[in-house]
């Protein structure tokens, strides 16, 4: 079984997995590095790192289409991702997990403006429409939650994924609209992930884990020492969590969210 796991802010390698170094691999949309890593339990880790070692790659330079179908053309049977995030809600604490359940994406638009769709040409046949009640796949939800839960790490199961675009941060205005749509907490590159991968059928789950409070949460902002602090955790956080997850998902079967009608085949 092939597992993709994209990583973020502060996670550039995944520990234990004996990954190779990342290699180019040729997509329509451009080459995605992706690194191979094998677990004792016998799965296979396809790597990539949004932003690249030393982060390279701000938020608003990470090739999406391009990172997703190179997951799918090898053949990943499901997606792992993670992220730091700004918490909205005011009652997550700093340092814990979430566990999303549902996504704010109005804008649906890649870092570049275009949409958010690897159906570019009229007549394609792979063209349709993702329908969905919940964009995250259940079955890794309930993976994430009880990995979190194995490497006692506090979580919270559920919240609502708030993309925005980077690189800036967002203005108190704008977070109290994300707050007044029921947005748990922010970052700025999982959006369009969720949105590929439902179209080319690949069951993923997101992992936040909250390093600060957004513009406007609390009376007095999250110290700058305090974010970069806690970015610093993630990465020994993330990594305990994936640990404990990544064995429960050799052999376990995974369905993607949804369905995508297409209009041919």
């Amino acid at each position: 079984m092939r597992i993709g796991v994209i990583t973020g802010t502060g996670t550039y390698a995944l520990p234990g997995y004996g990954e190779s170094a990342p290699e180019a691999v040729a997509t329509p949309y451009g080459d995605a590095l992706v690194a191979r890593g094998h677990g004792d339990d016998g799965l296979e880790v396809l790597h990539v790192s949004r932003h690249g070692e030393g982060h390279r790659r701000l938020s608003n330079q990470v090739d999406h289409r391009a990172n997703i179908a190179a997951l799918a053309e090898l053949e990943a049977d499901a997606v792992l991702a993670v992220t730091v995030c700004g918490a909205v809600d005011p009652r997550v604490e700093l340092g814990s997990l979430i566990v999303f359940d549902d996504l704010h994406f109005l804008a649906n638009r890649l870092p570049d403006g275009s949409l958010c769709s690897f159906y570019t040409e009229p007549g394609d046949p792979r063209r349709g429409h993702w329908i969905f009640e919940g964009p995250f796949s259940e079955d890794l939800r309930s993976a994430l939650a009880a990995g979190a839960e194995e490497a006692g790490q506090r979580h919270l199961l559920g919240g609502c994924y708030g993309h925005v675009d980077g690189p800036r941060f967002n203005t108190r205005a704008e977070i109290r609209g994300l707050a007044a749509c029921g947005v748990t907490a922010v970052s700025q590159t999982a959006g369009p992930e969720a949105v590929l991968c439902g179209e080319a059928e690949l069951p993923y789950a997101l992992l936040g884990y909250a390093t600060d409070y957004a513009n406007g949460v609390k009376d007095a902002a999250t110290p700058v020492e305090d974010l970069l602090a806690l970015i610093k955790r993630s990465t020994e956080v993330f990594s305990s969590a994936l640990a404990a997850t990544l064995p429960t998902l050799a052999g376990a079967g995974t369905a993607p969210s949804g369905v995508v009608y297409r209009f041919e085949g």
